[in-house]
């Protein structure tokens, strides 16, 4: 009998050191982890080109210091330069002549750069220090498990739409964003997109993809039901945002 005992607990001992632990990841743990598997410290040196509804776009990114830029063609064939930096905005004629512009709209444009280039590098970004983060659940969506991260912004540093939220649904297994939403004020009330991720490619070991861009059918909806009421078709497709010739330059650039 004291033999069968000290066999038992220790079988028992040896279970519970082979037990898979349970890893409790908090909202920063997991964008990290994401903001890795999608390149991590490169977008930190990085020089990136890309083509999104007939306009061009290049960011320079140097760990902390950023140059934005979006390149449009009117209809005179002259080219417009948009450039977003630590120190502010700018637009320029041809890439020589500075242009004036209405302090009514440096605010609008700005956001329109910053828009694009922001949308195109996530996660990257959501470590920004006016940007806070809360693990809010977990989700299913499409038979694959889901964290489901809030972000909100501070008014300091949070930009001109720091009262927008999102979601982002984040693989458990991968820590891929495969999904993603937002609210925005409208003049009418609280405006809601919901984005699906595809077509991920990495180029030169950063992840790009596109997505199909959705709003719900019933503006009842809440912000927190997208995901579920993307299963149940209950969302429109918008638009796509497809990315085009993207190229990545990795350059120490310190």
């Amino acid at each position: 009998m004291k033999r069968f005992s000290i066999l038992f607990f220790a079988l028992l001992i040896f279970g519970c050191k082979n037990e898979p632990k349970v890893e409790n990841l908090s909202a920063d743990d997991i964008i990290n982890k994401s903001i890795e598997v999608a390149g991590g410290d490169s977008f930190n040196k990085s020089e990136i080109n890309f083509d999104f509804r007939d306009r061009h776009y290049y960011a320079k990114r140097n760990h902390g210091d950023f140059l934005l830029m979006r390149v449009t063609i009117n209809a005179n064939n002259d080219s417009i330069y948009d450039v977003l930096t630590n120190a502010g905005y700018e637009r320029k004629l041809n890439d020589m002549i500075n242009v004036v512009v209405p302090d009514s709209m440096i605010t609008k444009y700005s956001a329109s750069v910053n828009s694009v280039h922001y949308f195109s590098v996530l996660p990257y970004g959501l470590n920004d220090k006016a940007v806070n983060k809360t693990l809010i659940g977990e989700e299913e969506i499409k038979a694959k498990n889901y964290y489901k991260i809030q972000v909100t912004f501070d008014k300091n540093g949070g930009g001109e739409d720091y009262e927008d939220v999102f979601l982002y649904w984040i693989d458990k297994e991968s820590f891929k964003v495969d999904y993603l939403a937002y609210s925005y004020n409208e003049a009418d009330g609280k405006g809601m997109r919901f984005r699906e991720a595809y077509n991920e490619r990495y180029v030169n070991g950063l992840r790009f993809v596109d997505y199909n861009n959705y709003k719900p059918k019933d503006k009842s909806i809440k912000l927190q039901d997208l995901g579920k009421a993307f299963e149940n078709n209950q969302l429109e497709l918008l638009s796509k945002i497809e990315l085009e010739n993207v190229t990545v330059d990795l350059i120490d650039l310190q």
